[in-house]
């Protein structure tokens, strides 16, 4: 079968073939139908990524489609069910074979692209703003990189728990996708002065940051006493430093988030997150925004659209014919 991802060591992205897996104890084939991107995506191509399996193996951290196979002793699901699957790797390629634990039922109707693009986005939000900065109704989330993959359901989500967000992201088609998702103020990414402009909203109890670089400090100036700063990524391929003595003057909190590592240490924490956010789905109270949906030959068209930052919410490749 055709895959694209990584072929060896020291090889950048193409396609290539490899044969089809075969599941294992505890494992599922999965036919999958959609490929959701993430930014992830090109730092492993990259070999910047914190995790990074050896190759050969196909990109796309998470996927959705149908169980097609199960491996022995493997319990919980059948051949047909509907599923999701947060794999880390493996989703762009038209099967794969995945931990049975890493997947999860489709609610009815949810349809292949909306489930391939949900996961990681949502996921993340979520247990960043709910868990870890506890967001309050009533205070202000500062989402910067607004109209992104993480970056727009966190507007979404910051809305949903009662918080005032105020939006940054550059030019008004991209600042108008993170006011239809909530947004109550919204700041063009190009300000000359960011800090200034959120200071005179009044300041910010939260910050989300998918960023980082100059945006990071710029948004730590505009914070309020005792405010959390969530640093969710570096999309602007720029890691901050940050100066503790800003953090002493303030009584700021940073705070790291990375919804993956919730896989090894708090797992159920991960599950009851997403199964709040599958019932906010199916509730009517997540709209998923996905701007660009391509077929698998243009794989990497896809993820030059996340290298250019030419989408807004997420990319989703498909593997089935439409």
């Amino acid at each position: 079968m055709q895959v694209y991802g990584i072929a060896g060591e020291g090889a950048g992205a193409a396609f290539f073939d490899r044969p089809e897996p075969v599941p294992g104890p505890g494992e599922i084939g999965v036919r999958i139908a959609c490929c959701g991107l993430n930014f992830a995506d090109l730092l492993m191509i990259e070999g910047r990524y914190q995790e990074r399996p050896a190759p050969p193996f196909a990109l796309g951290m998470e996927l959705a489609g149908t169980v097609a196979a199960l491996g022995p002793g493997t319990r919980g699901f059948a051949p047909g069910d509907r599923v999701a699957v947060f794999a880390g790797s493996g989703g762009l390629a038209p099967f794969g074979v995945f931990p049975a634990d890493r997947a999860v039922r489709l609610p009815e109707g949810m349809p292949f692209e909306t489930a391939a693009a949900f996961q990681v986005a949502y996921g993340t939000s979520h247990l960043a703003l709910a868990r870890r900065a506890r967001l309050a109704a009533g205070e202000t989330l500062l989402v910067l990189g607004a109209a992104g993959g993480v970056g727009l359901t966190a507007v979404e989500i910051g809305r949903r728990l009662g918080a005032r967000v105020i939006a940054v992201a550059r030019g008004t088609g991209r600042l108008a996708v993170a006011e239809a998702a909530g947004a109550h103020h919204l700041i063009d990414g190009e300000a000359a002065d960011l800090a200034g402009a959120v200071r005179a909203l009044g300041g910010a109890d939260v910050i989300y940051d998918p960023v980082g670089g100059a945006a990071f400090a710029q948004a730590l100036r505009a914070a309020r006493p005792e405010a959390r700063a969530l640093v969710i990524g570096f999309a602007s391929g720029e890691v901050p430093e940050i100066r503790a003595n800003h953090l002493l003057v303030k009584n700021l909190d940073v705070i790291g988030f990375y919804w993956g590592g919730y896989l090894r240490f708090a797992p159920a924490a991960l599950r009851d997150s997403l199964a709040t956010l599958l019932d906010w789905w199916r509730e009517g109270l997540v709209r998923p925004h996905v701007s660009h949906v391509l077929p698998f030959a243009e794989a990497p068209a896809a993820l030059d659209l996340l290298r250019r930052r030419a989408a807004t919410g997420k990319v989703v490749v498909t593997l089935d014919p439409p």
